[in-house]
């Protein structure tokens, strides 16, 4: 429905190595429903998408996690690829930057191998997720219910599996991101107040 977002900032992580199907169709999605939609990296410039092991399109930076401010989002998505996530765990301030909506209770849309930066983020613990299959003993290992479904909600964290999960992940995006902020955490609150003890 168009302008059910309307007003919502949302901001896109992602590096070079992204898989392009995963960062196009939730910006896609997201723009149609109203949003303003940021794409947020490590560099300026443009980020490398690949469709599977090919080389696909870029697209441009439009900040750079220097001038981005998690405070000025009201939602996060992850996309997937191997080579994207693996660096964002890898960098501090995209850790840090992720945290922000784990923590703050704000919606994260995550699919594919971008569940890995939540492991990094503290983000998974006591939470119902899916991703794709090789991250499952990850997410299990860093406290998460995995499951095998295209799509899974918990508390404003959706997750998808693989691009084929795409228009299921773009509908519960939508729908988590116009609910907004989810106060209670649950399991994850106690996380949280043990890594900051």
């Amino acid at each position: 429905m168009a302008n059910e977002l309307s007003g919502r900032k949302v901001a896109v992580l992602a590096t070079d190595g992204y898989e392009q199907v995963e960062l196009t169709e939730p910006v896609r999605a997201l723009k149609e429903a109203g949003a303003a939609v940021t794409i947020v990296s490590i560099k300026a410039g443009t980020i490398q998408g690949f469709q599977h092991d090919e080389k696909g399109d870029s697209v441009a930076v439009d900040q750079t996690l220097e001038e981005a401010k998690p405070d000025s989002f009201d939602a996060l998505v992850l996309p997937g690829g191997v080579m994207n996530p693996d660096t964002l765990r890898m960098t501090e301030k995209a850790v840090a930057f992720t945290r922000h909506f784990v923590t703050s209770g704000k919606p994260i849309a995550a699919i594919c191998h971008g569940p890995w930066t939540l492991i990094d983020a503290e983000g998974v613990r006591g939470r119902r997720m899916t991703s794709w299959p090789s991250l499952k003993t990850d997410l299990r290992n860093a406290g998460a219910q995995w499951e095998d479904s295209e799509v899974v909600t918990d508390q404003g964290l959706v997750t998808s599996r693989n691009p084929g999960d795409i228009p299921a992940f773009c509908r519960k995006m939508i729908e988590e991101f116009r609910e907004g902020r989810h106060e209670r955490r649950g399991a994850n609150d106690q996380g949280a107040s043990r890594a900051a003890g």
